[in-house]
């Protein structure tokens, strides 16, 4: 096979031919290759967070590793062709596999990194060997100058290709498992294409065979990837997975025990069903109550509708704006039988506008005013969610409080995270606003700490509708008692361009979780 294989000019049958698969395979490899990194980085910010700390540190690994198997190139002195087969069935199967198999390891393995960036590592390594190969085979086909423009453009097509189909189309189309075994069923046709095209039965019939085997492989791991997925997500949240979904944006999944019905974003927590009245309630109604007449309402975030649902119970409200930058959300708690009763149906109610736009932008587009805002943001884990709690993004809320309006804020834990509790005060008060802090007991967070916002110090609660679970007049004045360990401490303004509050969050939480 290695004769057949490695000849400058390939099999005289077919030259042209071969030239032309080489050229399209270039296109294919490139988009692989990026897909591959994609999925990686998505993993590690889904599975550890911190989007822009996980995509730098993936990417830089797997330009390292490229840059490594360019180097390694130089020691393959013959045999080119099968070398470069051989390397596409490799990637193939890791590149395949390595989604469905990062999901299935998490809850598995004690130190996720190592396995992550190892399996990074050695595909970046293959792929690094692929485009030295690839202009070794075609060096006696084309002129050099030639050569080099036709590879290097079809490299950079593909690039583009992977990166505009990835966000657009095959993360919310078909899901990460899947998507990984789509294109490695890419690669392993490349392989098999130039195993026909150079083909002598006898010679390359053991890579042809290898190739089979692991398109089958693919195959078989495409036709069962919900099965992966939901093994890997039993698994990883130790329930009962009842709906899991990926979007543009984001991993959707709920799962049951018992009775508890429970919402993860990318792996974190956003409710538990048996005590997310706790949490909504304490969101909303020290704000609702501060306000004389709260006729319209901003909510942003909160797509799961159960913000809506508590503002909705107060009659003086005529309409509520609410702001999620996911229409996934916001559909699956509108048009879901189960989902829409725990909200009430918030979502589809004729009081309820519902606006699906990223918010750091859609505030600059509206001019208000509101009687009252509620933020309803997951917690700053990333410098994408970070500047929804900037100086910037607070002062374009002021601009839309009405003058005897009241914000609330979701503020992260004041017990596990104070400083970043905190935080969020000192840059509200940074935007002009008055601010004062309080907290409550929600069983699947723990103690949980909100934030108020008005243009005059907040005064007393004068508004509670009757049927409350949870604040009353008499618990409402106890939640804004501070003990020691959870008392007021200087913090830093969170900048657009500082991002402190992301770094204190990091480092409270890891502490807090390690």
């Amino acid at each position: 096979m290695a004769e057949a294989l490695a000849g400058p000019a390939g099999p005289a049958r077919g030259p042209r031919t071969l030239a032309v698969v080489l050229l399209l395979s270039v296109l294919v490899i490139a988009t692989c290759g990026l897909i591959y990194e994609l999925l990686a980085g998505t993993l590690a910010s889904y599975l550890l967070g911190d989007s822009v700390t996980q995509f730098s540190t993936v990417i830089g690994t797997y330009l390292f590793a490229m840059g490594v198997g360019s180097w390694i190139s130089r020691y393959v002195r013959r045999d080119e062709m099968a070398v470069f087969v051989r390397v596409e069935v490799l990637i193939a199967a890791l590149g395949g596999w390595s989604a469905a198999g990062l999901f299935l390891l998490y809850p598995l393995v004690s130190d996720f990194r190592l396995v992550l960036y190892s399996l990074v590592l050695l595909i970046g390594t293959l792929v690094g060997l692929e485009i030295p190969l690839l202009i070794r085979i075609l060096r006696h086909r084309f002129a050099f100058r030639e050569l080099i423009s036709n590879v290097l453009t079809y490299d950079y097509v593909g690039a583009l290709f992977a990166s505009l189909l990835f966000p657009l189309v095959l993360v919310p189309q078909l899901g990460l498992i899947r998507t990984g075994f789509v294109f490695g069923l890419l690669n392993i046709s490349v392989a098999i294409a130039l195993l026909l095209v150079v083909r002598d039965q006898m010679r390359v019939a053991g890579d042809l065979v290898a190739a089979l085997l692991v398109g089958g492989s693919l195959l078989f791991g495409l036709a069962r990837a919900e099965d992966l997925q939901r093994w890997s997500e039993v698994a990883f949240y130790g329930e009962s997975v009842i709906h899991a979904s990926s979007s543009r944006f984001q991993r959707i999944v709920l799962t049951r025990h018992g009775r508890d019905l429970r919402l993860y974003l990318n792996g974190n927590l956003q409710f538990s069903s048996g005590d997310e009245y706790r949490y909504h309630e304490a969101l909303v109604w020290p704000a609702l109550a501060r306000v004389e007449r709260p006729r319209a309402v901003l909510v942003l975030g909160g797509g799961d509708g159960l913000a809506a649902r508590e503002i909705l119970r107060d009659p003086r409200v005529e309409q509520v704006t609410l702001v999620d930058l996911d229409p996934a959300m916001t559909q699956l708690f509108r048009d879901t039988p189960m989902l829409a009763a725990l909200n009430q149906g918030a979502l589809a109610s004729p009081r309820v506008y519902v606006v699906n736009d990223d918010a750091f932008r859609w505030v600059r587009t509206v001019s208000g005013p509101f009687d009252a805002i509620i933020v309803d943001f997951p917690d700053p884990t990333e410098f994408s969610l970070g500047k929804l709690y900037s100086e910037s993004f607070y002062r374009e809320l002021a601009r839309l409080l009405a003058p005897g309006g009241v914000m609330a804020v979701q503020s992260t834990s004041p017990l596990v995270a104070p400083r970043s509790y905190w935080t969020v005060a000192t840059t509200l008060e940074a935007a002009g606003l008055a601010t004062r802090g309080y907290h409550a007991y929600v069983p699947s967070f723990g103690d949980w700490g909100f934030t108020l916002a008005a243009h005059q110090p907040p005064g007393e609660a004068s508004h509670l509708p009757p049927g409350l679970r949870f604040v009353t007049a008499d618990s409402e004045p106890t939640l804004f008692a501070f003990p020691p360990d959870m008392a007021r401490r200087p913090t830093p303004v969170n900048r657009l361009d500082n991002q402190a509050l992301v770094r204190s969050f990091a480092e409270e939480w890891d502490g807090h979780e390690g």
